[in-house]
C-alpha cells in the first residue's frame, strides 16, 4: 500500500472526492484536506490558513507521493508550495490532469479504471 496525499484548491471539492475514492480503491492510504473552504465558504484567518499549509507539509512528510488535484492546469500559490516541498523530500508527483478523471468505474473483480475524457 501506499500512501498518498491529495494536494490542490480547496475549490476542487468534487474532483479531490473522485480522486481520493479511485486512489482508496486502488488500495492506497490517502491523505486529504481538512474541509473545503473555498468550495464550502469558509471564512479562515491568516493565521489559520498558515496552520493548515503547515500540517499539510506534515502530511507530505509522512506520504510516499502526492496527487496534485490541477483542474484544467490550475496551481495555485499554496498547491505550488507544497509540490515544491514535496520535490526537496524526494516525493513521487502525479498529477489529476494526467488522468483526466471524471469518474471511477468498480468491478465485483476488483478490476478498477478511469473513465478518461477525450
Amino acid at each position: 500500500m501506499r500512501v498518498i496525499t491529495l494536494c490542490g484548491s480547496t475549490k476542487f471539492k468534487d474532483q479531490f472526492e473522485q480522486a481520493n475514492a479511485f486512489l482508496t480503491l486502488q488500495g492506497n492510504i490517502v491523505i486529504s484536506v481538512a474541509f473545503f473552504e473555498q468550495s464550502d465558504g469558509f471564512e479562515i484567518t491568516q493565521e489559520q490558513a498558515e496552520l493548515l499549509g503547515n500540517i499539510h507539509f506534515r502530511k507530505i512528510d509522512i506520504s510516499d507521493e502526492i496527487f496534485v488535484i490541477n483542474v484544467n492546469g490550475y496551481i495555485g500559490t499554496s498547491t505550488r508550495k507544497e509540490i515544491e516541498y514535496a520535490e526537496k523530500k524526494g516525493k513521487a508527483i502525479r498529477y489529476y490532469s494526467d488522468g483526466k478523471i471524471t469518474s471511477y468505474e468498480c468491478s465485483l473483480t476488483g478490476n478498477y479504471s478511469f473513465i478518461k475524457t477525450s
